[in-house]
């Protein structure tokens, strides 16, 4: 697929108002990222849930409220984050599968993460992996180091997971992979066949190991979550002014960003 998956983080689990006030932390807000992002390019709408005290939250209704304003403003494919944040139990975040986005993450391992750490049960997740399949829900497999992989794969050998499978690379989190070319370019060697691949990177290794993802050949997000800077000293004005700046990169590579209709093709999406 010559075409480029671009996705948008529209919020994450860590930054605040305080960081930058542009980031959308309430529903409409995050309605309106999505809708901007998708105008600008993106296909894909990665989103990550804030209560009304802008805190990380794995509330039901919230979810279902927001990926509703989401598809009536665009018809982005909404890819609700299972993540939630570092101190939401495991059980109440995989519970928002039944929010029915058409695609969620699936992380596959737990972790240190920054400061903090990020629970992932073997068993939880294989539960979740199950019901994502019940419910239809494209899993994105968020790969944060080397060996996560491997526990991929055998999610998808013992049937959890469907084929094509998709995972996002995630670099510069300290506790996983480092944000280098070499470190995308030796786990992209080892993506089996067939799968569909994007690059992510934190902070100022955003632009870069995106540009570089790109020139390999597959995805790339950004976003608010990923970057809460336009360029040194001067802030992203919107989710919609960084997925911009990542389609004039794809395009300057000779890559177009991919539609909608494109990526659930490839992806293996129904509708």
């Amino acid at each position: 697929m010559s075409e480029a998956i671009l996705t948008a983080a529209l919020t994450g689990p860590v930054a605040t108002k305080a960081d930058n006030p542009n980031l959308p932390t309430q529903p409409e807000e995050i309605a309106r990222a999505a809708a901007a992002s998708f105008e600008a390019g993106a296909a894909v709408i990665h989103v990550h849930l804030r209560d009304e005290a802008d805190r990380p939250t794995a509330d039901l209704q919230i979810a279902k409220r927001v990926v509703g304003l989401i598809e009536d403003a665009c018809p982005a494919l909404v890819q609700l984050s299972t993540g939630v944040g570092l101190e939401v139990p495991y059980e109440e975040r995989a519970k928002l599968v039944e929010a029915r986005p058409r695609m969620a993450s699936l992380n596959p391992c737990s972790m240190s993460f920054g400061k903090g750490e990020f629970r992932n049960p073997p068993d939880g997740v294989r539960r979740l992996a199950h019901r994502m399949r019940e419910l239809e829900i494209k899993p994105e497999l968020e790969i944060y180091d080397t060996g996560h992989l491997e526990v991929c794969l055998q999610l998808a050998a013992e049937g959890l997971v469907p084929e094509p499978l998709a995972f996002s690379i995630v670099m510069g989190v300290r506790g996983g992979m480092p944000a280098t070319p070499q470190a995308l370019v030796e786990l992209v060697a080892r993506l089996p066949q067939g799968s569909t691949w994007q690059a992510i990177a934190i902070g100022r290794a955003n632009l870069p190991m995106t540009a570089i993802g790109l020139a390999m050949g597959g995805g790339a997000r950004t976003g608010m979550e990923d970057t809460l800077m336009l360029r040194r000293g001067v802030q992203a004005r919107s989710n919609a002014e960084l997925v911009e700046r990542l389609v004039g990169v794809a395009r300057a590579l000779e890559r177009e960003p991919a539609t909608v209709p494109q990526v659930a093709e490839v992806l293996g999406i129904g509708s």
